[in-house]
């Protein structure tokens, strides 16, 4: 008797429970992702949902990439979200790899114009094996030329650039003379959250 009681409260509390559609930005078509479920539009604020730049663009050679937003806004049955970041697979890594070449990681952290301070991890690959002062000399113009942009960028500029790949060449661009450079690419992005201002009052 008591485990049939048990199982009909569990019934009742999904049906309770509200599924909503997710949805990416405007600037990334405002495609539908997902859904997710709660008991109330509130509880769904916050929340991070994935899905790679493949499922949302319809193109498989993008499927590398896997972009995370956080739902900011619930209006009916629908989330809209605002991204917080993007890493490529571990797989993809891989394939970028070459034998007797460098793998150069650079992190590179900026406040855009709309006072978003996003983490920024670029790595760039050699056609052959570079030395510490070449090393050190990628980095540095990957930093200064990142740092030159920065201020120019909105969070939906930023995004933009990650995802169509202008970001990677124009780095690719300021690196290539310093040693030869076979790829330059934006692996990872995270927007840090903003701390709370705490009350002395």
């Amino acid at each position: 008797m008591a485990k049939k009681k048990q199982v009909g409260r569990r019934v009742e509390g999904w049906k309770a429970k509200s599924w909503y559609k997710v949805y990416v930005p405007d600037n990334l078509g405002k495609m539908y992702i997902g859904d997710t479920i709660a008991n109330d539009a509130e509880s769904v604020v916050g929340r991070i949902m994935t899905s790679t730049l493949g499922e949302i663009t319809n193109d498989y050679a993008k499927q590398h990439m896997k972009m995370s937003f956080k739902i900011m806004n619930v209006a009916g049955d629908a989330a809209y979200t605002e991204f917080v970041g993007h890493e490529v697979t571990r797989d993809y890594l891989r394939s970028l790899v070459k034998r007797r070449s460098s793998r150069i990681d650079c992190q590179v952290p900026i406040l855009t114009k709309d006072g978003k301070k996003v983490r920024l991890t670029i790595c760039c690959y050699t056609f052959a094996r570079a030395n510490l002062s070449q090393e050190h000399a990628i980095r540095g113009a990957i930093t200064a030329a990142v740092l030159a942009q920065a201020s120019a960028w909105d969070l939906t500029t930023l995004v933009n650039g990650i995802v169509s790949g202008e970001i990677s060449r124009d780095l690719f661009k300021s690196v290539k003379t310093i040693y030869p450079t076979r790829r330059v690419e934006v692996v990872k992005s995270k927007v840090e959250p903003i701390a709370a201002r705490i009350s002395t009052a």
